[in-house]
């Protein structure tokens, strides 16, 4: 059974998490919304490589699955801000243990590479 998201929820939770943070750019948001909100000129800047578009695509889907929250504040020019939610949050909790893996197999996995 799929909601509006898109995403089927009688497959294991492993499906669904990679379904939210799918992709080449969404792991990298979480990283960079993990160090607080964020303006979308900031969060472009973070990630090099990464088209105007493709970001908003990746932002709009993540805060589809209510991982991040769009804060829209009423000022002259508008003002726009990016931030992990309670449960975006927790996602990156769990997110913090695959980055620190990265860390310590870094080495290896350069030398694998080259």
């Amino acid at each position: 059974m799929a909601d509006v998201s898109g995403v089927d929820h009688d497959v294991c939770g492993m499906s669904v998490a990679i379904d939210v943070v799918g992709g080449k750019w969404k792991l990298h948001l979480m990283w960079v919304l993990g160090a607080g909100p964020r303006r979308f000129g900031q969060i472009h800047r973070a990630l090099t490589g990464v088209s105007e578009k493709v970001l908003t695509e990746n932002l709009r889907q993540l805060e589809a699955a209510g991982v991040v929250h769009r804060e829209v504040y009423p000022e002259i020019p508008p003002r726009v801000e990016y931030a992990l939610t309670a449960l975006g949050e927790d996602l990156a909790r769990a997110l913090r243990p695959l980055e620190e893996w990265g860390d310590r197999h870094r080495a290896h996995l350069m030398s694998v590479a080259c």
